[in-house]
């Protein structure tokens, strides 16, 4: 069987998130690797981007294979319905016609000039293949593409053994191993379908981050020892990728690494995307799993009984059991410096691989106002591009941040119309997050795509006590746990969180509601902007009249 790169996709083909020409994708994604041998490693939706005229502009090339000599083959899907014409083979979207050969031609040149310049893969091999699981193609001579790289409906069954012929196993014992690994690196560094906090809470629904870098390339290219690592980045920087990447490359190594958060939605999340042989919880799941390994039984009935678990962990000795190789800090801006000391504790000693540790943090998500931790002698890089969210959403917040907290807008989408809803009174309030839900659902979008985020916490949200919006169930977190671990949802069609619960994750769709200040100080900012960069397409905002007038006198 084919390695699938990344790991989870079968999870996330049964998650029913996916649907049209990307569950065709997911097809052929089991299809390649029920079919090849092992020889092979598949990685699926690998994202490019250069500069082109001045703009970025974003492809895509479906699939890559790789074989043990690190030769590799380019599949290009086209699913549906294709026109022909004089100048070859066009797919039609609903906006606009695309050239499949000039489309392909571009992605093609993209993937292998960024490949040649990496030290040692000049000379990889390239090749490629059109794949038109649904469509005969009747003129092959002017397709714009050779015949004997199209594989159309009628080939459908033999794609697996034409990809052996155009790319046959490879002799691994004779390839050059430096640069099958940097050609490995290299993909694993631009494939963006790394599951990441991109997700709805509880469901394995993924979103494609379409840029070509981000943290999880250039961050990870930094040596020095020993490796402690600091990272303040903006939402949608790509954090939670390099995180992915640092916890999967420690288990290749056979290592383990620890991955330690402050929110337990965000822990069920990466527990969700990593693959096994690491640990993944919150500092609270932590100290309890210690302490009970260990013959206690924290009590939770008593007033103080967080405290009481942290000071009971932290007297405890850190046994072999509990040391790991890697270490990865994330929502460090939530992290007292207790907090601090008690996760470091279990990063076993050393300045080799054994003994890396990095801490993931945004200033800007510190909704409790905490001070930032000291980490003297740790190497800090700042990483201020948003890469998730609509530029659009962007530009709003850049005129509502502090100088010293600039972001740049470096999104895939372009534009995105920011909706902003007023509302005076309860009444109003729910009428306004419904008509917010139906404007999604105008777009296209469906109710899984959408979350309603409360910019209250539960306990004070107008919200929480519905159980549906008119013709809209609302799904919840029930505060209960199955027997697996994950959250339990209340059954229903649209998600309602908190900004606090919801802070690390997003949706397509974000209806951010009950956004009331009377002020727009340091905390309303803040909070804002964790909101609004929720939105991975579109953000809808219902502001009450008196914080709206607020917000666009400071927007202006």
């Amino acid at each position: 069987m084919a390695i699938i790169v990344p790991d989870g996709w079968r999870e996330f083909a049964n998650s029913g998130a996916v649907t049209g020409a990307a569950q065709r994708e997911i097809e052929t994604l089991a299809a390649l690797a029920d079919a090849l041998p092992d020889a092979y490693t598949v990685y699926h939706a690998v994202h490019w981007t250069r500069l082109e005229h001045g703009y970025s502009v974003y492809g895509e090339i479906d699939f890559v294979l790789v074989n043990q000599a690190g030769a590799l083959l380019l599949i290009e899907q086209k699913s549906g319905f294709l026109e022909e014409g004089p100048d070859g083979l066009v797919k039609r979207y609903a906006e606009k016609s695309k050239s499949v050969p000039m489309q392909m031609a571009r992605g093609i040149a993209a993937i292998q000039a960024k490949l040649h310049a990496r030290p040692g893969c000049r000379d990889v091999a390239i090749d490629y293949l059109l794949y038109c699981p649904d469509y005969q193609i009747k003129q092959m001579e002017s397709a714009g593409i050779s015949p004997e790289r199209i594989v159309d409906a009628r080939r459908r069954d033999q794609l697996a053994a034409i990809v052996g012929q155009i790319l046959p196993p490879g002799d691994a014992e004779r390839a050059n191993p430096d640069t099958t690994r940097q050609v490995h690196r290299f993909l694993r560094d631009i494939v963006q379908l790394e599951t990441d906090v991109s997700a709805l809470i509880g469901r394995a629904q993924t979103l494609v981050t379409r840029i070509s870098g981000g943290l999880a390339h250039w961050a990870r290219q930094l040596e020095f020892s020993p490796y402690r690592l600091r990272v303040s980045g903006t939402a949608g920087s790509g954090k939670t990728q390099l995180a992915l990447a640092e916890y999967r490359a420690a288990i290749e190594l056979g290592k383990r690494p620890l991955y330690v958060c402050y929110n337990r939605p965000l822990a069920d999340h990466f527990q969700l995307i990593a693959p096994p042989g690491g640990h993944v919880c919150t500092l609270h799941m932590l100290c309890d799993q210690r302490l009970r390994a260990a013959g206690e039984l924290p009590d939770f009935n008593q007033p103080d009984a967080f405290e009481t678990l942290l000071a009971r962990a932290a007297a405890l000795p850190v046994s072999e059991d509990w040391l790991f190789d890697t270490l990865i800090v994330d929502e460090g801006q939530d992290f007292s410096e207790t907090w601090r000391d008690l996760a470091l504790r279990h990063l076993k000693p050393g300045v080799e691989f054994a003994s890396r540790a990095i801490w993931l943090e945004d200033p800007l998500q510190n909704l409790y106002g905490r001070e930032p931790v000291e980490l003297p002698g740790w190497v800090r890089i700042h990483a201020t591009s948003n890469y998730r969210s609509p530029r659009s959403v962007v530009r709003m917040l850049q005129n509502l941040l502090p100088e010293e907290f600039q972001i740049e807008a470096q999104g895939a989408l372009q534009s995105s119309d920011l909706v902003v809803l007023t509302y005076k009174d309860a009444a109003e309030l729910t009428q306004q997050v419904k008509e917010g839900i139906r404007q999604c659902l105008a777009e296209g979008f469906k109710k899984a795509d959408i979350a309603v985020v409360s910019y209250s916490g539960r306990e004070k949200s107008l919200l929480f006590p519905y159980t549906e919006l008119g013709p809209h169930s609302l799904k919840t977190y029930t505060g209960r746990y199955d027997l697996l671990g994950q959250p339990i949802y209340s059954d229903g069609d649209v998600l309602l969180e908190s900004v606090y619960r919801f802070k690390g994750q997003a949706a397509p769709a974000i209806v951010f509601a009950e956004i009331d200040f009377e002020q727009l100080d340091e905390r309303a900012v803040r909070k804002l902007f964790v909101g609004a960069t929720r939105a991975t397409m579109k953000l809808v905002l219902v502001v009450s009249e008196r914080s709206a007038a607020v917000l666009l006198e400071r927007l202006g």
